[in-house]
């Protein structure tokens, strides 16, 4: 028996260290050759690590959550012998390393599987086939998910099969951590769950507190009569054939923002804090903050100036659809401008939204309700939207964000004039 270890690769694009997101093997299991063992995860993107051997598993480095840096031990194989063993060049990180293990050590480059951050695609451990996303949910909800059937191709389970089974029932493994089954609705419930904060949701956290910290917000809002853009929205979509996804405020507000950014270029910028520059972008990268069962992400419709109105919803609806279902690629996930945020009907009233940065700005929709306002001295019933928008105030001062949102209202209000040339 030959003992083989794999250490943590150099995963690209300058990376020293990647976080341990979920392990799909353990102590003592047999794998093979190309079986996915590791979920990790950048700052970039998360990657499924396959093993680049087979044998057991005789040991691995830190638990889901920790960060191991590029180069560092990851996993130790007991392999039958070492003669199939394909030689290979060190990653950058292990080049400069220096004097041997004892045992033997190697670390090739196998074929690392790259996706965005909510998804590390599709994942077999044992017989159950599943995204590491719904792996979580099972955990979180003790659904043994050997009971769920899947529909998906070679058996996988899908979204759609876990909530058939949360909802109709597949056997659980163990009682919820809240204590609460049937028929104890009234009784008083003890424990805590303790959820480790890790993978994406730990990612979003820090970039988070990091805009919030070290961006001063000013945040603007507007409220605006969408009564005649309803009306538009409306012709427009009872126009398309039948099965037609149907047109939403978004890409309207999208053609607007472009209109606007013209004339405040500023609002349509990054700023370069290592060599203190604002960088003002001519294109338009809209950034569409979207809820996954992941957390938030940001897909990027890219150069919206260039689009139609159907263009843009088209746009809208397929980089939010892969966000969603975790396959959005890691440059449809970065690279915004400016972001627009929407909860939909659950928009409320008024929203405080944190800054996408190195972003200027940010704009959120709130939900729009018919009340009665007076109109030319009558009261009239109109359909009514808040904007809410939040500014990086060292660089967007209030009175060019106000203006900003003032102009963006007015093009709304008279949807028509989006679409006339300046």
């Amino acid at each position: 028996m030959t003992r083989y270890v794999f250490k943590m690769p150099d995963l690209g694009e300058g990376t020293v260290q990647a976080e341990v997101v979920a392990w799909h093997v353990k102590v003592g299991d047999d794998v093979q050759e190309d079986q996915v063992m590791a979920e990790v995860m950048t700052d970039k993107a998360a990657v499924e690590v396959p093993s680049p051997v087979s044998g057991r598993v005789v040991s691995i480095a830190g638990q889901p959550g920790d960060t191991i840096r590029v180069g560092a031990e990851l996993i130790v194989f007991e392999t039958e012998s070492s003669e199939d063993l394909a030689p290979s060049a060190p990653s950058p990180a292990e080049a400069g390393e220096g004097g041997g293990e004892g045992p033997k050590s190697s670390s090739p480059s196998p074929a690392l599987r790259a996706t965005s951050p909510a998804d590390a695609g599709e994942v077999s451990a044992g017989r159950v086939k599943a995204s590491p996303a719904t792996r979580r949910k099972a955990r979180e909800a003790g659904i043994d998910l050997r009971l769920v059937h899947g529909s998906g191709t070679g058996g996988r389970i899908t979204p759609k099969d876990f909530e058939a089974a949360l909802n109709g029932g597949a056997t659980t493994s163990a009682p919820s951590g809240n204590g609460k089954t049937q028929g104890s609705l009234l009784q008083p419930r003890t424990g805590v769950t303790e959820v480790k904060v890790i993978g994406v949701r730990r990612l979003i956290a820090q970039r988070m507190t990091d805009a919030a910290r070290t961006i001063p917000h000013f945040s603007y809002v507007e409220e605006v009569d969408v009564t005649e853009l309803e009306s538009l929205r409306q012709h427009l979509n009872s126009k398309q054939p039948k099965g037609t996804p149907s047109l939403t405020y978004l890409p309207f507000l999208a053609a607007a923002i472009v209109r606007v950014l013209e004339e405040f270029p500023q609002c349509n910028a990054h700023y370069d804090a290592e060599r203190g520059v604002l960088l003002r972008h001519h294109p338009v990268h809209l950034g569409v903050a979207t809820q996954t069962p992941d957390g938030l992400k940001v897909p990027v419709v890219r150069h919206a100036e260039a689009r139609t109105l159907w263009g843009l919803s088209d746009e809208i609806r397929r980089v939010s659809e892969a966000a969603r279902a975790g396959k959005a690629t890691r440059e449809e996930l970065s690279g915004s401008t400016i972001t627009v945020t929407s909860l939909g009907k659950m928009g409320g009233i008024v929203s405080t939204p944190i800054i996408n940065a190195p972003e200027m700005g940010i704009i959120g929709v709130n939900k729009a309700i018919d009340r009665p306002v007076v109109l030319d001295g009558a009261v009239a019933i109109r359909r009514i939207m808040n904007l809410s928008s939040s500014w990086d105030h060292r660089f967007v001062d209030g009175y060019d964000a106000a203006a900003m949102i003032l102009a963006l209202k007015d093009l709304l209000e008279h949807p028509a004039t989006i679409f006339i040339p300046g």
